[in-house]
């Protein structure tokens, strides 16, 4: 790759490795619902003037009705999830949680006919699930409250996982800029109501506030503008490689800034959620429906 495209990878990898510490921050004085109403109404005021110059909105927004649905699934519920689960949990064994949204995608393809999984793919499913069984029954035990909030980011990481294979059998013709634009715009609206129910006693402090600005300008608008120019640059497939890269990101945050602790699960865990994702989805026979891959 390019320096060009290197300093893409890396900018991005940050961005989407340090969310959740933000998050972390945020949720102390805010509400998870809070939390993803100000995240989106940011990054749509961001991204809809972008996708409006650039051409790509007035296609998106033709489409609102279903991209609302896409909405819901792709940010408006997995957020809220993750805000609210990252209450009882660790940013950084929030993020090795996540990292098993490939794994998760190529399971949920494989059960509804848009994968084919061989036995490569089955094998990489369980060398990522044991990783997980380690981080729970290691790091989290019995503990009831941490067990709920492992479960609400799983809950998110399949909501992702509906929303890969929605957009790549429904929206592989629309600019994925306009696409995410719109969907940002309408989780915001989706959103914004319970927030306002939800609005804190006091003015949360500068710590907060800043956490509030940097998941929607940065981790959210930049992050999503900077990842379509990788893959510009490099393809999809090469740009996926920052799903392991993020939580790498994510757990150094979380140790250095947040003081959080880092234990042998979870390095265990990380390596083979890891390496169960990269085989699961490495190699794959062509998806039945051939869609093209438009997440971001």
């Amino acid at each position: 790759m390019s320096p060009r495209a290197w300093a893409l990878f890396a900018a991005v990898s940050v961005l989407w490795g340090v969310p959740y510490l933000m998050i972390k921050v945020a949720v102390e004085e805010v509400s998870p619902v809070g939390v993803v109403a100000a995240r989106t109404l940011l990054a749509a005021a961001v991204l809809l003037p972008v996708a409006a110059v650039s051409g790509a909105l007035g296609d998106a927004w033709r489409r609102w009705p279903e991209l609302a649905g896409l909405a819901a699934l792709e940010i408006a519920v997995p957020f809220t999830l993750i805000s609210a689960g990252e209450r009882h949990v660790t940013s950084s064994l929030t993020a090795i949680v996540i990292a098993t949204g490939p794994l998760m995608a190529a399971g949920l393809g494989a059960l509804t006919g848009h994968e084919r999984v061989g036995a490569a793919g089955l094998a990489g499913m369980v060398v990522g699930l044991a990783g997980v069984a380690a981080l729970v029954g290691v790091d989290v035990g019995g503990d009831a409250d941490a067990l709920a909030g492992v479960a609400m980011i799983l809950g998110a990481v399949a909501c992702y996982a509906v929303a890969v294979i929605w957009m790549r059998a429904r929206f592989s013709d629309t600019s994925p800029v306009g696409m995410m634009a719109v969907v940002c715009a309408l989780a915001a609206a989706m959103t914004t109501p319970f927030a306002l129910a939800t609005l804190p006693d006091a003015v949360p402090s500068p710590p907060v506030l800043w956490s509030l600005v940097g998941l929607g300008l940065g981790c959210t608008a930049l992050a999503l503008v900077l990842y379509m120019a990788l893959i510009a640059r490099i393809g999809g497939v090469r740009a996926m490689l920052i799903t392991y890269v993020n939580p790498v990101v994510a757990v150094i945050a979380g140790v250095l800034i947040l003081d959080e602790p880092l234990t042998a699960a979870m390095l265990g865990g990380m390596a083979l959620i890891a390496a169960g994702s990269w085989v699961a989805t490495a190699r794959r026979p062509r998806p039945v429906a051939d869609p093209a891959d438009s997440r971001a």
